[in-house]
């Protein structure tokens, strides 16, 4: 897939997401709760509760990709 950055949204859901949540449980998250497109290109960023692990979301041309990062010795800021 080739991201085109000006037409690439990336929405940030506030709060802690349960992070035991995959590609079903968060895809849901978007769509009844956020109300947004999952097919639209967008990336959907998730947050746990202590804020050292981070779920980003999105469609690839053939399939649903879920990205993952821990940090091990920083804290993320809240925003």
């Amino acid at each position: 897939m080739i991201f085109k950055p000006s037409e690439t949204k990336v929405y940030i859901a506030l709060g802690a997401t349960d992070m035991r949540k995959s590609i079903n449980g968060l895809s849901l998250l978007v769509e009844e709760q956020f109300g947004l497109d999952l097919f639209s290109g967008s990336f959907f960023a998730f947050c746990n509760r202590k804020r050292d692990l981070v779920k980003i979301l999105y469609w690839a041309d053939n399939g649903f990709c879920i990205y993952v990062e821990l940090s091990i010795n920083t804290v993320m800021p809240m925003i």
